[in-house]
């Protein structure tokens, strides 16, 4: 009884989780046009400081010799692809990076099957298709309303590269679990891999940016900035984790799909006739798939 509540409160999470993100976008653009990687770091480093009082007397808060390295990969997955998504944006169409993106639940479920922590069926890539070819309509919507196009180069490759790091980070933080070397607490797991991933991701930004134009951030900045670091990061990180605890990697990066079905919700309520039955298909797959996912959910420990 008690791992079903743990199931069905890690997909709620999850549920909230993509509510967090959807919102996050409309918040990054509201900021000035500032360094991104610098700003993800700080974001990181909020988020650790609003983590701190709730690890710091945990047990097994400081790492070990065997959780220190796993933590640093989570790290590197973390700046992998932010990097590779900043870097992208710059030299790839946003449909193609969303395209590119609904791919992340199935490279989690291929990627689970080599490290052992999930279960070789059909049911559950069915879904993540189901979910992916729902997302793919979403974004389809948006860039026929935005005018975009599809294509293939060097920034969709770098991107598809950055899909593959955030498809990893849940699947290392599965088996640390699974192999004892991360412990239990879905707190102290957020705390070191965001730290990590503000240090490779803050590395990054001093090598490639003007981090001298951080100076200009205005006061709005500053609290849009804590509240991505403190909600948008700390939160969604955390309940991340604590789903990864019960959930497979690929059930977990499938709520990723309800992000675009989020954007569309606060699009249609600010510009209510910019939406039309364009949308329905690729909502209605969403909304089919998660429900699958939930009723599938009941059966993963």
């Amino acid at each position: 009884m008690n791992d079903r509540r743990s199931v069905r409160a890690a997909h709620l999470g999850m549920l909230l989780w993509a509510v967090l993100v959807g919102l996050s976008f409309p918040a990054v653009g509201a900021m000035s046009e500032l360094p991104p990687l610098s700003l993800t770091s700080l974001r990181f480093l909020i988020a650790c400081a609003g983590l701190w009082w709730l690890v710091r007397r945990a047990p097994a808060f400081l790492p070990d010799g065997r959780a220190l390295p796993l933590y640093a990969l989570m790290g590197l997955c973390l700046a992998g692809f932010f990097g590779a998504m900043f870097w992208a944006a710059h030299h790839a169409t946003a449909l193609s990076m969303a395209t590119l993106f609904v791919t992340v639940p199935l490279l989690a479920f291929l990627m689970g099957l080599l490290f052992g922590v999930e279960r070789l069926a059909w049911r559950l890539p069915a879904i993540l298709a189901l979910g992916a070819a729902g997302a793919l309509g979403l974004a389809i919507a948006e860039s026929l309303a935005q005018g975009g196009r599809l294509r293939l180069g060097i920034g969709e490759a770098v991107f598809f590269l950055g899909c593959l790091a955030t498809a990893l980070y849940p699947v290392l933080s599965k088996w640390g679990l699974a192999t004892g070397r991360l412990p239990e607490s879905a707190a102290v797991r957020t705390f070191w891999s965001l730290g990590l991933g503000a240090v490779l991701v803050g590395l990054a930004g001093l090598a490639v940016e003007p981090v001298g134009r951080l100076a200009a951030m205005t006061g709005r900045d500053l609290l849009l900035l804590g509240y991505l670091g403190l909600f948008s990061s700390a939160l969604t990180f955390w309940l991340l984790q604590r789903a990864t605890a019960v959930l497979t990697p690929s059930a977990v990066t499938a709520y990723g799909y309800l992000v675009p079905f989020v954007s569309m919700l606060l699009l249609f309520v600010r510009e209510p006739g910019r939406v039309g039955w364009v949308w329905l298909p690729g909502s209605l797959l969403v909304i089919v798939a998660i429900a699958l996912l939930l009723r599938h959910g009941r059966g993963d420990g």
